[in-house]
């Protein structure tokens, strides 16, 4: 996946919804939202989020997170990324 060109995945960034990329000075992106669903089949998010050169993943609320194999993918991809991005 080419990390330079928006994505037609539905990896979205926090605060932006026209784009997978939410730039910073340095136009690194630093959240990164997975759709997912719960056990009952309702929409939710995983995030990935890069804090303090710490990669923090943070789940929906009190729930579980089931992932589709496209799913899987596209957090993976957010995963690399972000270890990538806190090793920096």
């Amino acid at each position: 996946m080419d990390s330079s060109s928006p994505s037609s995945t539905s990896i979205v960034e926090t605060g932006d919804t026209d784009s997978t990329w939410r730039g910073t000075t340095t136009g690194q992106r630093r959240t990164w939202q997975i759709s997912c669903g719960d056990v009952v089949d309702r929409d939710r998010q995983l995030t990935v989020k890069v804090v303090q050169g710490q990669v923090v993943l943070v789940g929906p609320p009190g729930e579980t997170a089931v992932l589709s194999h496209d799913q899987l993918v596209q957090l993976r991809a957010a995963l690399r990324e972000a270890a990538d991005q806190a090793e920096r």
